[in-house]
């Protein structure tokens, strides 16, 4: 499989041929920085249109049609009618706080973006403690959450900011647990690490009952955590109009519309890292001949095809089941799934004690 690390590394030669390490180190960073802009915009963009496409499948109909090519130029239309709408500021709000908000969000999720491997040599934040760093990123979005709803000075978005909050704190400690358990497998945090010991087998089928049971707790506690329907009360339009956002206009309800998908991609690319071998092919031991053409699919390819099937999933669950009350979605946090989670990662931890995984 073929190591994007090599070009990273002929291209850090290059530069260091004739300038100083440290406009060479600047000017990498500003390379990076772009691609990351790009990579999150493409990508929220993309997952705006494949949620409509889905949507429609899902209800016999066809979706977007009309600008462009079945559709596909429709998004880029959207993105265009919200960057020249006006910001209209309001009375009486906290306007540091209002307009400060979305900035938060936009870049808890552009941080965590960066945090992800999507392919053999090719990431940006590598750290030995990977998983512990991107899961106190990802609590910094709740803080512009709270900022928005209560900035807007509007009961609407303040009842949307503070069931956002309680939701995404309660359902953090599920994720996270679900998390844990698969680093007690593993016995590290380094993502890159953590890809490179599912060579052999997926953590899915190599941690037995508790690596599946923390895979479906992840899936839940994620859609929840982004959310999705049917976890949605934040943004409950026949209760709260659009909830925390609701007096945003133009850019500022971009970067959180935006946020909203890119996060759905990230918390997918998690999943796909931690239980389904992240940029890692398909390998079956005992069959080279299957591997060898396996390792012929870009890695970049592997995640993405991965990333795709989880956010799939989740858009399915949003387009099926009703919208619960705020009530029995603590409930079921709290009484549920925390529990379970527990003891799942009890139970794995039996099963590494024992040896009993692969």
């Amino acid at each position: 499989m073929f190591n994007f690390g090599i070009w990273t590394s002929e291209f850090n030669k290059f530069l260091m041929g004739f300038m100083p390490e440290w406009l060479a180190a600047t000017v990498e960073c500003v390379i990076i920085a772009l691609l990351v802009l790009l990579t999150y915009t493409v990508l929220a963009l993309f997952y705006i249109l494949y949620e409509r496409k889905l949507c429609a499948w899902f209800q016999c109909r066809l979706g977007p049609m009309r600008v462009g090519k079945w559709g596909l130029l429709q998004v880029f239309a959207d993105m265009f009618k919200i960057l020249i709408k006006e910001l209209i500021s309001l009375k009486n709000t906290d306007r540091f706080l209002f307009k400060l908000a979305p900035y938060i969000v936009i870049t808890s999720s552009v941080i965590m973006l960066a945090c992800l491997p999507w392919g053999r040599g090719l990431q940006i934040i590598d750290y030995n403690i990977g998983i512990f760093f991107v899961l106190a990123v990802s609590s910094v979005g709740v803080l512009g959450i709270l900022l928005a709803g209560w900035s807007s000075n509007n009961k609407y978005t303040l009842i949307g900011a503070m069931r956002s909050g309680a939701q995404m704190i309660s359902y953090e400690v599920s994720l996270g647990l679900a998390l844990i358990t698969i680093v007690v497998l593993s016995g590290t945090m380094n993502i890159n690490e953590l890809v490179w010991q599912q060579e052999k087998a997926w953590f899915i089928f190599r941690g037995h009952i508790p690596a599946i049971i923390a895979f479906l707790i992840y899936i839940v506690a994620a859609t929840a955590e982004t959310n999705r329907g049917p976890f949605d009360l934040p943004e409950a339009e026949h209760e709260l109009t659009a909830g925390y956002h609701t007096e945003y206009s133009g850019i500022h309800f971009g970067f959180f519309y935006l946020a909203e998908y890119l996060n759905l991609f990230i918390v997918s690319g998690i999943a796909s890292l931690m239980f389904l071998g992240g940029w890692m092919p398909l390998h079956i031991p005992g069959w080279d001949a299957f591997n060898h053409v396996m390792d012929f699919i870009p890695s970049v390819v592997w995640f993405l095809l991965k990333s795709f099937f989880i956010s799939y999933v989740i858009i399915w669950f949003k387009w099926t089941f009703p919208r619960v009350r705020i009530d029995q979605m603590l409930s079921f946090e709290w009484k549920y799934l925390m529990p379970l989670s527990l003891l799942n990662l009890i139970l794995m931890a039996v099963f590494v004690a024992f040896g009993w995984h692969f």
